[in-house]
């Protein structure tokens, strides 16, 4: 048994089931912009129809003033938008508790769908407040929380329903907790682990924890640049945080102490500014002219990294390797990116990456589809690479300790 129980675990037929789901999704004059985040939930959902089950959703959207309800941050728009992709009728409450949301459940048969009102329309969500938690409870006979990307709150619809009733993953949740043991819990090694960004101070916990569990460790962006400058390097003009290098020195320390190969860009593109059309050239990292800033890494890098991937079994990636979003600056990103994607298809190697910058850099590179699994959880996939137990993770795993002692089973 896994540490968290599924819908296949919990029974759900003739139940009324309350869905947490991220509806967290990008509007513009009303409109939703971006239906991805919809789309990887229709597996859920499907099964739940299948199942026999009631259906209704609970989301947060946006960060309404003191708790108070706001149109403008209505989720009935995400439900019509929910309605077009489901291919069937989604209805609509204009609160998560209370009488409205009762009226409405009431009207749903078997297989039916209906999303409530924001609930950071209550003060109560936000708080984790018990009395709101039982509130939402009341409406519903099982929990399942499909929403990964909110599981670092510990909100009432996130974290406290879980305590109230029969709990488990939906199947976007499952398949990102599976995704994120096979790539650090319980990894076929070597584990080499990719990290970009801007700063070291931005990525502290994370680096702390990834040096303990992984081989290999390639860094790039801004914060190789950082650590070079700790080894003695000069940067020129590149972007470094000066009060980190002791920390830097700290870091490399601990990971040749733990036995994890800290992977240093060998050459780097640089260029005098960080523009379109700009001339460039690629350097030695011994070579940095003065006024010159790194942008990218270089060919020699690009070569080494593709070497270390292939060598390994499990790659995590966070974050780009340079300044991808101008041309020439992609260079690094794309590449390694398309080899790791070249490598999971021929099923050499299990890749898993995340975060915001991440997501459009692999995007950017056309390899998104490319990656065992790629994470749209932003936060919360930060969070757990940084080895944080999240709240609503862990909820679901003392789920399956009242399965064990009868308290769970419907």
């Amino acid at each position: 048994m896994t540490d968290f129980l599924t819908i296949n675990d919990i029974l759900i037929r003739g139940k009324t089931v309350l869905l947490r789901a991220d509806l967290n999704v990008p509007m513009q004059s009303g409109r939703v912009t971006d239906h991805e985040r919809l789309e990887r939930l229709l597996p859920t959902l499907h099964d739940l129809r299948s199942g026999g089950a009631k259906i209704v959703i609970l989301s947060h959207f946006g960060r309404p003033k003191d708790g108070k309800p706001d149109p403008a941050l209505s989720l009935r728009p995400v439900a019509a938008a929910l309605e077009t992709i489901l291919g069937q009728p989604v209805a609509f409450a204009e609160d998560c508790i209370g009488a409205v949301a009762e009226a409405a459940i009431h009207q749903l048969s078997v297989g039916e769908v209906l999303v409530l009102e924001n609930t950071r329309f209550h003060a109560g969500e936000e708080a984790n407040d018990p009395a709101f938690a039982a509130q939402l409870a009341a409406l519903g006979d099982v929990y399942i929380n499909d929403a990964f990307s909110c599981a670092h709150r510990a909100h009432a619809s996130t974290e406290g329903l879980a305590h109230l009733l029969p709990s488990g993953a939906g199947r976007l949740m499952q398949a990102e907790l599976e995704a994120l043991n096979h790539a650090l819990g319980s990894p076929e090694r070597p584990v080499l682990a990719v990290v970009g960004g801007s700063k070291i101070s931005t990525k502290l916990d994370l680096l702390n924890n990834l040096i303990a569990k992984v081989d290999a460790l390639v860094l790039g962006g801004g914060m190789a640049n950082t650590f070079l400058a700790a080894k003695g390097v000069a940067v020129g003009a590149s972007l470094v945080e000066p009060n980190m290098l002791d920390v830097a020195r700290e870091i490399i320390a601990k990971a040749a102490a733990k036995g994890c190969e800290i992977v240093l860009p060998k050459d780097a593109v640089v260029a005098s500014a960080l523009k379109a059309g700009v001339a460039t050239q690629t350097v030695a990292v011994s070579a940095i002219p003065a006024d010159q800033m790194i942008l990218d890494l270089g060919s020699q890098s690009v070569k080494e990294i593709k070497e270390t991937v292939a060598s390994c079994k499990t790659v995590v990636w966070n974050g780009p390797l340079g300044a991808f979003e101008i041309e020439p600056f992609d260079h690094a990103t794309n590449q390694v990116a398309i080899e790791v994607a070249d490598l999971t298809k021929r099923g050499k190697i299990l890749s898993v990456a995340g975060g915001g910058d991440t997501v459009a850099a692999l995007a950017h590179a056309g390899v998104t589809h490319g990656f065992s699994y790629l994470s749209t959880a932003g936060g919360a996939f930060l969070e757990w690479l940084e080895g944080k137990d999240l709240p609503g993770v862990a909820a679901l795993r003392q789920a399956v300790s009242k399965r064990k002692v009868g308290r769970a089973i419907l």
